[in-house]
């Protein structure tokens, strides 16, 4: 595959294998990339075709004169986003003469540039009609077509629910009345996660058909247990099970062709390189055609594109929550003190499948005080996990074992870090929250490189907490980091953050920190517990794509917990 580097391995991903030309053509209709077969039924490398406009290059009348462009039915399909095909049409080779094809165009999202047109082709006779095959309802063109689009939307999520619906609509009505879904569990018990049908332009889902089923047989010769096992494609029908079931399967099966009225049915196994996933059954009632060979192909085919999907998917998913497990491991649980209320949160980035370096720690030191941290070490692998977890151990140890400002504890922190491989760069806010003789609370802390903490009044009064100011961890260890105190008025929460709560693409920092310091305000007469999430829902920004640790501690002087 060749062309615009980005658009060519995109489309080489889409189509790889397939026998017909490709390209794709911008919004203007240059072409933007070209596949192999496309360069040799034109004539022309890539180089000689990307960038051109593929109308005036290529789009000829059978005598070989232009076609004029408000007349170009090709064209109108790529300039205006809309699936067309055509059988009379013909392409200008290289060498001059003259080249007829049958065409499909389709709207195409590469993801990795703006939405471009997929026009598939390949060489007819220039008899119109030619082109369809005898073993299925699909001309050539459309299951090249169909095949493309399933890799294309598929691939495009990791949300293995959406990735499922995607391949109903795929097949629905456009192959077959009914397709089901039956999915086999990572201890192989069976589900029927769908069982939908066309209806009315649309697809419904006979909920009263889908939910758990019996094991699968490991002897039965019936066409969903062999599909259920890997071992093959297989034709069906009402007929097939109307002897006696030798199986829970076989009982549901009669009972899935009574309540749909199939007539005919292909099943087909989902199956990855490593494991059998499921299997997909396609059946027709109202439609007349029984299955063919041809159509059996052509599902094994979508089955093996949907099944690396689902493969992905199922992966992602699990690295997801093993990585979310061990998180929520790392990060401690929040001491009970009296006159201090406390919650924390934290949300992993909206598509990390590994843990990340945000954390926060508050623990009782040993004169009664109580100490708060909020740091980032900046990744989202084990490595930045490790890193976060050594800092913080270090932290505690220093702060229970010695009593001495957070600017000294954080000092000591700084030389530490050049010894952990994992850190290589850190931010850090830690505080120390006590009362005085007076009864009045006092929060001392410094700051290494963190967004400032925030002190949200019982009036709504919210400020940020800017003094104490320093440079990241570890860079200059040898610095004298200063401190900075505040008081806390009954009422007030402190709320520490990580910077996924106030940065987006594309904004300054300072609108993140005052969207948050204005619905903190706001929220200020809530229950820490809804305010807390109330403030997560409003301030965090919709594209952020980081993590985010959030610690709040209310002051109540009255207050038992």
């Amino acid at each position: 595959m060749t062309g615009s580097n980005d658009a060519g391995e995109a489309l080489a991903r889409v189509i790889g294998a397939l026998g017909a030309g490709a390209l794709l053509a911008d919004e203007r209709g240059l072409i933007v990339a070209v596949n192999a077969q496309g360069e040799r039924l034109v004539g022309r490398p890539a180089s000689d075709l990307v960038g051109r406009d593929a109308h005036d290059l290529l789009h000829r009348t059978s005598g070989g004169q232009a076609v004029p462009r408000d007349q170009c039915r090709m064209r109108r399909s790529v300039l205006g986003g809309r699936t067309e095909q055509g059988t009379e049409e013909w392409l200008r080779r290289a060498d001059g003469t003259l080249l007829p094809v049958a065409w499909l165009a389709t709207p195409y999202d590469p993801g990795v540039s703006a939405p471009a047109t997929l026009v598939l082709f390949h060489p007819t006779t220039g008899r119109p009609g030619e082109q369809r095959q005898g073993g299925g309802r699909l001309t050539e063109l459309e299951r090249l077509a169909l095949l493309a689009q399933t890799t294309t939307l598929l691939t495009s999520t990791l949300d293995i629910d959406e990735a499922l619906r995607r391949l109903i609509t795929l097949v629905v009505p456009r192959i077959a009345d009914w397709a089901v879904i039956d999915l086999l569990s990572e201890r192989d018990e069976v589900s029927r996660f769908a069982v939908a049908h066309a209806e009315g332009g649309s697809v419904a889902f006979r909920e009263d058909l889908q939910g758990p089923m019996p094991p699968v047989p490991q002897a039965s010769p019936m066409p969903l247990s062999r599909a259920l096992r890997g071992v093959a494609s297989s034709l069906a029908g009402p007929e097939t099970y109307q002897g006696a079931p030798d199986s829970g399967i076989a009982v549901e099966q009669r009972r899935l062709f009574e309540a749909t009225g199939m007539h005919a049915a292909v099943v087909v196994p989902l199956r990855s390189l490593h494991d059998v996933l499921g299997a997909l059954t396609l059946g027709r009632a109202d439609q007349p055609e029984r299955f063919t060979a041809a159509d059996i192909a052509l599902l094994e085919d979508i089955a093996r594109r949907a099944s690396l999907a689902l493969e992905n998917a199922r992966l992602y998913q699990r690295q997801r929550k093993v990585a979310e497990t061990m998180q929520r491991h790392l990060l401690p649980k929040l001491p009970r003190t009296p006159g201090r209320s406390m919650t924390a949160r934290y949300l992993p980035a909206p598509d990390a499948s590994e843990v990340g370096g945000d954390w926060y720690d508050a623990f009782t030191l040993l004169d009664g005080a109580t100490a708060l941290a909020i740091g980032d070490v900046v990744g989202h692998d084990l490595d930045a996990a490790a890193g976060m977890a050594q800092l913080r151990n270090m932290l505690r140890a220093y702060a229970l074992s010695q009593q001495r400002p957070p600017s000294k504890i954080v000092e000591w922190l700084d030389h530490a870090t050049l010894d952990v491989a994992e850190v290589s760069m850190a931010t850090l806010v830690f505080a120390r929250m006590s009362e005085d003789g007076a009864g009045r609370c006092e929060l001392s802390w410094t700051n290494a490189g963190h967004p400032p903490p925030l002190l949200v009044t019982k009036d709504g009064a919210a400020r940020y907490l800017t003094d104490g100011h320093g440079i990241l961890l570890g860079v200059t260890p040898e610095q004298v980091r200063p401190d900075a105190t505040a008081e806390l008025p009954p009422g007030a929460t402190l709320l520490l953050y990580t910077d996924g709560l106030i940065e987006s693409p594309g904004r300054v920092l300072d609108e993140g920190l005052e969207r948050l310091r204005r619905h903190a305000a706001s929220l200020a007469h809530r229950p820490l517990e809804s305010f807390t999430d109330e403030l997560l829902a409003r301030a965090r920004p919709r594209d952020n794509d980081d993590d985010v640790a959030l610690l709040a501690v209310r002051y109540e002087p009255d207050a038992f917990v």
